[in-house]
């Protein structure tokens, strides 16, 4: 195996590790040491590819954020064009994804808000999605206000990331269906 693949897959390790300790301990269960002895990894290992924890912690948000941000486009793109049906479809795999693995939810959602790294990928990501809605928003009414579309797909990213924070604390229940359908009749008057 060539020095890179060699690398690559250390690093793939080192990562998965991370995203088990964090997600069932917190940050407070990852460091050097913790992740390199549940990976089978020395720590010399670690220092090739992650100058400290944080930086390994902002590798394993951008894994989860990715495979989140690869299921919402497939389920987006599976829902057509009506954006009724379209939001629906994102507000439930954005549950369903963070819910379905408790891991998950909680690298995207809880935890992130304490972590400074964190915090800031998570802000980016949030960025990203006002972005995407604001240009779905566009693209779908062209003659739209831009000042209006920029207010909807603020408040549509901010009751997102609540909404989601909301539903991993159990505060929502446990009915998937249920929260999707009142969340996307709250949304009704603005999709339409």
């Amino acid at each position: 195996m060539p020095l890179a693949a060699r690398r690559e897959e250390r690093r793939a390790r080192l990562v998965e590790a991370a995203f088990e300790l964090f997600g069932t301990q917190g940050e407070a269960g990852v460091s050097v040491r913790a992740v390199c002895r549940a990976c089978g990894l020395h720590a010399r290992y670690f220092y090739e590819s992650f100058a400290d924890t944080g930086q390994l912690l902002g590798a394993v948000y951008d894994t989860v954020a990715a495979e989140l941000s690869g299921r919402l486009l497939a389920a987006l793109a599976a829902a057509g064009d009506d954006r009724a049906v379209r939001v629906r479809a994102g507000i439930r795999t954005v549950l369903d994804f963070s819910s379905a693995d408790p891991r998950r939810g909680r690298v995207l959602f809880t935890e992130a808000r304490a972590n400074p790294v964190l915090a800031a990928r998570r802000q980016a990501a949030q960025t990203a999605l006002m972005d995407e809605v604001l240009h779905e928003e566009t693209r779908t009414r062209p003659a739209v206000d831009p000042r209006l579309a920029r207010v909807s797909a603020a408040m549509f990213t901010g009751a997102m990331v609540e909404l989601a924070q909301q539903w991993l604390s159990g505060t929502l229940g446990d009915d998937l269906d249920a929260v999707v359908d009142h969340a996307a009749r709250q949304l009704a008057p603005h999709v339409a």
